[in-house]
């Protein structure tokens, strides 16, 4: 009986020592693994910015990771500073990205470029406007676009921060597909946003291509005139303004935002922040946060991501070729 009860005693120990081992594999096995860092790849206070810490605070207040959270702002260089912070992190860091990460590349500005990186979730999207002056006496944006075929130079295009972005890229698609000369369009470049709105009104240019929302309010209040689109279909809250479609030109162009993760994930890191990113944008918060933003719903998982940003750049690289800017 004594030796049976060392060798019960013994064989309880070894379970217990097989249960901890075990134990241990899984808590090395958990992921995120370390502090998640999201990183904003600009200054507190824009688009990336806002899109990070809503990203952040859901996964906070649902307990989507047992991790701290911490926000990373890293401007510069159109995104550049940031990118290139990521791709030498571990898989806890994720990043906020648009399609400057596209055309950066096609413009000679970045090295990086898709392939550099984990495509994990296109999140929402804004729209284009093509703007009027009150000024201008402009009507439609085929009505620009017949005036610039006829002659490229007799009107005035604003674009803020620079040429290459997708506001003057967006006008480029359009203005392509109704045959005018690109190469000879009079854009007027502005610092900021605020700086074109207000050259806007002023009718110091005479149409701008922008972000829906920065010119949302003053159409709605009869201070400028919008006259496109680049959606598929109207916007909720402006209906009255026709898509590129409605005028017979061919182009639907979308201002996105998503996130990204180093190169090589494996595929349960991946698959831990495709699972993530759905949850996210399925949360009420995320909802009330993109409508109080105007972004629309955009959703890919990472799958879908992979083969839209496949697609983007192809587009991307045709649409700066034709931009004159390469």
């Amino acid at each position: 009986m004594k030796k049976w009860g060392i060798f019960i005693i013994a064989l309880l120990i070894t379970l217990s020592a097989c249960g901890k081992q075990k134990e241990s594999s899984a808590e090395k096995e958990q992921f995120p693994n370390e502090t998640v860092e999201i990183v904003a790849p600009a200054s507190p206070g824009g688009g990336w910015d806002t899109t990070a810490r809503a990203v952040q605070k859901i996964m906070i207040d649902n307990d989507l990771t047992e991790q701290n959270i911490n926000v990373i702002n890293k401007p510069g260089g159109g995104g550049e500073v940031g990118w290139q912070y990521l791709k030498s992190r571990s898989p806890n860091t994720i990043s906020i990205n648009s399609s400057l990460l596209l055309s950066n590349k096609e413009l000679g500005l970045s090295d990086l470029g898709t392939e550099d990186f984990t495509p994990i979730a296109i999140l929402a999207t804004e729209w284009i406007s093509l703007t009027a002056s009150n000024q201008s006496n402009l009507d439609s944006g085929k009505e620009v676009m017949e005036k610039l075929k006829k002659d490229p130079k007799s009107l005035t295009i604003g674009v803020a921060p620079g040429l290459g972005n997708n506001d003057h890229l967006a006008f480029v698609q359009a203005a392509k597909a109704y045959g005018v000369d690109v190469d000879k369009l009079d854009f007027l470049v502005y610092k900021s946003g605020g700086d074109l709105q207000t050259a806007l009104l002023g009718g110091h240019v005479d149409v701008a291509s922008t972000a829906v929302s920065e010119v949302k309010e003053q159409h709605q209040t009869g201070k400028l005139k919008m006259l496109a689109v680049t959606s598929d279909k109207p916007v909720k809250g402006i209906e009255d303004v026709p898509t590129w479609k409605d005028q017979g030109i061919d182009v639907v162009f979308p201002h996105w935002r998503g996130v990204m993760g180093p190169k090589d994930m494996t595929p349960a890191e991946r698959k831990y922040w495709d699972e993530t990113m759905k949850k996210v944008v399925k949360s009420d918060s995320w909802q009330e946060i993109r409508k109080n933003n105007d972004w629309e719903n955009f959703y890919k998982d990472s799958e879908e991501s992979e083969k839209f940003l496949k697609s983007q750049q192809k587009k991307y690289k045709q649409l700066v070729k034709d931009s004159g800017l390469k």
